[in-house]
């Protein structure tokens, strides 16, 4: 009877667990890296968006001649201005799609880089305050503010900046 007392004496405290939620929309959000991270994603690509947006304003004023002068076009320039407008639009069609893979590559690989920061933040910040358990925000159903680490999360990969 007695070791039936204990464990109900025990049990309780044995159950407490120290659990905190993170937002890691919300982290990557509010990291200056990511803002860092899409800057420079912005420069690496900006000759060939500028490339592109030549494509698409060369196309668009193609597209004004051929309205313009079709009156006054003979069949055989109204076919080759219609040539060049496929040629063109299918280099801008080309181009456009392998700059946005591309860019989503790099920015798929730049947000792993951060989320590897961020996972070895939690990991310390669990470390350090003694948290049995860290989930995302969306695996809880509520959450207290106090179980809410996300600021701490964010306040110490930013001070890896």
């Amino acid at each position: 009877m007695t070791l039936a007392l204990m464990m109900v004496a025990v049990a309780p405290s044995a159950w407490a667990q120290k659990i905190g939620v993170v937002d890691m929309r919300q982290v990557m959000s509010q990291l200056p890296q990511a803002e860092a991270m899409m800057q420079n994603l912005e420069t690496e690509f900006a000759e060939r968006v500028a490339a592109v947006r030549k494509l698409q304003e060369e196309l668009k004023a193609l597209a004004e001649k051929q309205q313009k002068d079709a009156l006054l076009m003979t069949d055989a320039q109204k076919t080759e201005l219609s040539r060049q407008m496929e040629s063109l639009n299918a280099d801008f069609n080309r181009k456009g799609r392998n700059l946005q893979e591309d860019m989503q590559k790099r920015q798929q690989e730049e947000q792993q880089k951060l989320l590897k920061q961020v996972q070895l933040a939690i990991n310390g910040l669990a470390e350090k305050e003694q948290f049995d358990v860290i989930l995302q925000r969306g695996a809880a159903v509520y959450v207290s503010d106090a179980a809410d680490v996300t600021s701490k999360v964010v306040e110490v990969v930013g001070k890896g900046n």
